[in-house]
């Protein structure tokens, strides 16, 4: 297995499986014990999606996989997870996979990190963002959300430990805080940054084939403790889906589907191997 070394020193493990065009994917691909793995089911996502993903893409891709949250709970970069830092970490992951080129697909705050890499290199054949609009992204909103996580992390009073309490898909609010100050803090860093990010004046590559997803349902209200914010995904995506197909996007509202729902196996798998068959067709 080969490592990269990213912009705060340390080095992630990289899993290169498959042949083909190079396509970058942060996915989680270690083993979830039977009770963590029923904990997932039971919010709603899919313990297995890692794997899956490495799996069905590698038939025809060759699949570059790091994982990039895990890495970044596990070493954090509190002061430094800037929009340009992890841009270049994920372009180091792919010199260190021998990927001069290469597609990317992330999800959620994982495909934020692929619109600001989009528009930092010119090394992207293809760009799918799944769970985060390319237009009119919850930034603000999102900075709200980690600042009180950050805030109930840096407070020993407020650290809250996992309950045996029954759990209700979607249910954001009841979420409980289990990551430390220094863990919280590198995305209060990050959304920091994208406070003056303008994502209606993006410049990626011209021409480079590119798609975004979310569900229909993919809205998620916080209560007080989170600072009563609500972060509106799928809503922005259906509203400039006009406007993002004339500048060049592909766009795919999935119904009745919220952000754990949209990024299921048996969802993304079906939706990227359709779209990146035909990208490449096309190339």
């Amino acid at each position: 297995m080969a490592e990269a070394v990213l912009h705060d020193g340390t080095a992630i493990p990289i899993l290169v499986s498959g042949d083909g065009r190079a396509l970058l994917i942060p996915a989680d691909l270690k083993a979830h014990s039977e009770s963590e793995a029923q904990t997932m089911r039971d919010w709603g996502a899919d313990p297995d999606l890692g794997p899956n993903l490495v799996s069905a893409l590698s038939q025809s891709y060759r699949v570059v996989a790091a994982d990039y949250e895990g890495h970044r709970m596990a070493h954090p970069a509190p002061d430094t997870l800037t929009p340009a830092n992890v841009a270049a970490d994920f372009l180091a992951i792919a010199d260190a996979a021998h990927a001069e080129t290469f597609g990317y697909y992330g999800y959620s705050w994982l495909a934020l990190c692929g619109l600001q890499l989009a528009i930092r290199t010119n090394r992207l054949w293809a760009l799918i963002m799944g769970g985060f609009p390319p237009r009119e992204g919850p930034y603000k909103s999102m900075l709200a959300v980690t600042q009180a996580a950050h805030a109930a992390a840096a407070s020993s009073s407020t650290q809250t430990a996992a309950a045996d309490l029954p759990v209700e898909p979607g249910d954001w609010d009841a979420a409980t805080i289990q990551t430390s100050e220094a863990q919280t803090r590198q995305f209060v860093t990050l959304y920091e940054a994208l406070q003056d990010f303008d994502d209606s004046a993006v410049g990626v590559a011209p021409g480079l084939p590119r798609l975004a997803f979310a569900g229909s349902a993919d809205n998620i209200v916080y209560g007080p403790r989170w600072g009563d914010v609500t972060v509106r995904i799928g809503g922005p995506l259906a509203a400039h889906e006009r406007e993002l197909i004339a500048a060049g996007w592909d766009v795919e509202v999935l119904p009745a589907l919220d952000h754990l729902g949209a990024m299921r196996s048996d969802v993304v798998v079906p939706l990227l191997t359709a779209w990146l068959g035909k990208v490449s067709r096309e190339l």
